[in-house]
């Protein structure tokens, strides 16, 4: 299947059906197919060949998920761009990838303007809100397509066809482009489908609280696909998100754990939002706390999912169903818990020694992917791509392992990895034991230089609100529990850890400035 045959799946289902909503505004399937298709025919009006780059520079919004669906249905490629970026950051995304078409909305064409001179590459810019005299050469949308057929175009589609370049890597400052096809996505929607089942009776409905253009848009085709709805959420306000998981009766949504965290913070969450609706509540994108995710089962109920991918493997490596969390009833053991499920089943996942050979069932090394989940490669870097896919195999750059069940284990990104004193130290580890603290809301733990050990482990501390702990409660915590190799040697509180647009911990800011002149061994 082409990417946009998801969507027009769902047209074919439900064609007055409502595909989305925003604030008060229902879209039906038939609305916003015609729009994508006239989208798409202004596109190749353009003449622009397939594979062209498009980037969408908007918030949360309808109309400008309904661009990106235009570029794909004119078999274009879709570049993300993050609103809540650095502008400076978004141009360099915009300019390294070739960007020729720009959509965006008005809020952001000062900005845009202002960048113009440094995106000589693109050509045609469409304003998706109104007018925009201050961009150069702009157009509005409605004008653009007015004299636009409704129809679908009918175009030679090849599944190897990259339909997404995603800046991934910013922790080496250069970003790298992922590039995806409908053949890597199609299986990461098959993956989605295959694990989320719904019966005849019912459509999901799910909830974009994460930005589209990061982890919401791509997580909401599986129920497009369905004839389902998307509710879209404009910004990310927690009492918006948790009203409208009730009245929409939304069974579908995914977070990342930080912010799941914030939410089990309220008090009496569970009385104060009705979450009987949901089915599937998707967590990933970073590890969770244990005892978090056990906190997660009490207040929203037996639907939590977790999840592990990559960029250049989208977001289907592995899943662990809300099912697999229980055991005869029970909540699954802590080990399981800790794990991201089983392989998902059109993929091959194996643990790799540093010589490349495949190890055995209980042995740690590299986690590596193949199958028809794998990336294309990185845009215009041959050579990196060639380290990165070797013999067919994607080396993910994670340490885990395969237990007895089946189920994978990430231990850490290769390069979290502390060796302190000859000994591998796997953050991972040291934080799911500080989480589990009550006075903890979140943590981040990474080795800093020391010149006894090579590195020495270190702990930088988020409390919940009203909360206190010592640093030396912590390290004898750790201590206790994982020994004195692991504990950290020091921990700092801080009143907020940096973050991502979509909630990550950088880690990469905190340990910067303690390497600032050094190399590293990973």
């Amino acid at each position: 299947m082409a990417l946009i045959d998801f969507f027009d799946r769902g047209w074919s289902i439900s064609p007055q059906g409502t595909a989305y909503i925003q604030d008060d505004r229902h879209y039906s399937y038939t609305e916003v197919g015609e729009l994508s298709c006239r989208v798409a025919h202004a596109l190749l009006a353009t003449g622009l060949p397939k594979e062209t780059k498009g980037a969408v520079w908007a918030h949360n919004d309808t109309t400008a998920w309904v661009c990106a669906l235009g570029l794909w249905r004119a078999n274009m490629c879709w570049l993300p761009v993050g609103a809540r970026n650095p502008a400076d950051e978004n141009q360099e995304v915009l300019h390294r990838f070739d960007c020729e078409v720009l959509f965006f909305q008005q809020a952001y064409a000062p900005v845009i303007a202002a960048l113009q001179p440094r995106l000589p590459k693109v050509r045609h810019w469409i304003c998706i809100d109104g007018e925009a005299p201050e961009v150069r050469g702009a157009v509005a949308l409605q004008a653009w397509v007015r004299d636009q057929p409704t129809h679908k175009p009918h175009l030679r589609v090849d599944l190897d066809d990259v339909v997404a370049v995603s800046p991934t890597g910013g922790t080496t400052g250069v970003p790298k482009g992922v590039m995806n096809t409908h053949r890597s996505l199609q299986t990461m929607f098959a993956h989605y489908l295959i694990a989320c089942p719904y019966d005849d009776a019912h459509r999901p409905v799910c909830l974009a609280a994460a930005p589209m253009t990061h982890t919401s848009g791509m997580l909401s085709m599986p129920a497009t696909a369905r004839g389902g709805t998307v509710v879209i959420l404009s910004k990310p306000d927690p009492a918006l998100m948790l009203g409208a998981i009730g009245s929409h009766r939304v069974t579908e949504l995914f977070l990342p754990p930080t912010v799941i965290y914030r939410l089990l913070d309220i008090p009496d969450l569970a009385k104060k939002a009705d979450f009987s609706s949901l089915k599937y509540f998707a967590y990933g994108a970073a590890p969770m706390s244990v005892d978090k995710l056990k906190q997660a089962v009490e207040v929203f109920g037996p639907v939590m999912m977790g999840g592990y991918g990559q960029t250049e493997a989208p977001g289907s490596i592995a899943y662990l169903p809300p099912g697999e969390h229980f055991v005869d009833g029970r909540l699954a053991s802590d080990a399981r818990l800790a794990s991201v499920g089983r392989p998902n089943p059109l993929v091959q996942v194996e643990i790799m020694d540093d010589e490349g050979r495949i190890l055995p069932r209980g042995g740690t090394g590299e986690i590596v992917v193949r199958g028809d989940l794998v990336m294309k490669g990185y845009y215009k870097d041959p050579e990196m791509t060639a380290r990165t896919i070797v013999d067919g195999w994607l080396h993910t750059g994670d340490i885990g392992s395969l237990d007895g069940e089946g189920c994978l284990h990430i231990t850490d990104r290769k390069k979290d990895m502390i060796i302190s004193g000859g000994f591998n130290v796997y953050p991972s580890q040291v934080e799911q034991v500080i989480w589990a603290h009550p006075a903890v809301r979140d943590c981040a733990v990474f080795g800093v230089p020391d010149p006894q050990w090579g590195e020495a482990v270190k702990a930088v501390v988020e409390l919940n609100e009203g909360q206190t702990v010592g640093a030396d409660e912590l390290i004898a915590l750790c201590k206790r529990k994982l020994g004195s190799v692991c504990a950290p040697k020091t921990v700092d509180i801080v009143q907020v850890l940096p973050r991502s647009p979509v909630g990550k911990v950088l880690k990469k800011d905190l340990r910067a400035p303690y390497w600032a002149g050094q190399a590293r061994h990973i």
